[in-house]
């Protein structure tokens, strides 16, 4: 295992070919595919989840959509977005869309609507205008649960990539992981999973910190 382990981290991005890529290759193409689809879904979810937030009618519009789509597993949206795109990256980016999006526009959502009154209050009292109200006000004290649906959303996509890049091959931890299976090499199998597991870590503690660092304690 050991042995193993050093010679894919010795020289992790080395390139033989389709089914022979380094570790780093890998796992770059994997986070690639999550950290476009995550930005996509945060340029969708916050501001319509500020939207549903500010407006009751907006929520009761928007509600019956997402109590539907919601629990739709990812990976069921795979098979459709392949035979709609024709493309086996952007099908994985737009899973990592779909499973990204619903956990934070259900936070900020939530996060926006439970702004303090006496806040909001004060800011129609100073006639603050309605986007600096949003920036000002609204954005700061709905940031903690904001964060929390993206810390929810990332870690809900990192699984989901791995298991998507298993179905459509190519590049990716997950399709590292499915070849290696493939080729009958358990220690390759284990460290990889391993590296999942410490990446998966890494992030979840990033938004962690960014979670703590917009947190006010009264």
């Amino acid at each position: 295992m050991a042995k193993a382990s050093w010679g894919h981290l010795s020289d992790p991005f080395y390139d033989k070919g389709p089914n022979d890529k380094g570790i780093g290759i890998q796992l770059a193409h994997s986070l690639a595919r999550v950290g476009l689809g995550f930005l996509l879904a945060m340029m969708v979810a916050i501001p319509l989840g500020f939207l549903i937030g500010m407006s009751p009618l907006m929520r009761k519009a928007f509600d019956p959509f997402v109590q539907v789509l919601k629990p739709i597993s990812p990976l069921a949206w795979m098979p459709l977005a392949l035979y709609t795109l024709k493309d086996s990256d952007v099908s994985g980016i737009f899973v990592i869309f779909i499973c990204s999006v619903w956990p934070m526009l259900i936070n900020t959502a939530f996060g926006v609507s439970a702004v303090k009154r006496e806040w909001l209050n004060v800011a129609s009292t100073l006639e603050v205008n309605p986007i600096r109200k949003a920036f000002q006000v609204i954005l700061p004290a709905a940031a903690p649960t904001i964060l929390t649906g993206m810390r929810i959303s990332m870690g809900i996509a990192w699984l989901v990539i791995v298991a998507a890049e298993m179905l459509v091959g190519g590049t990716g931890v997950g399709y590292f992981v499915w070849n290696e299976w493939n080729n009958l090499s358990l220690t390759n199998v284990i460290f990889a999973v391993l590296l999942i597991g410490v990446v998966g870590m890494l992030l979840d503690l990033m938004f962690a910190q960014l979670q703590k660092a917009v947190t006010y304690v009264e």
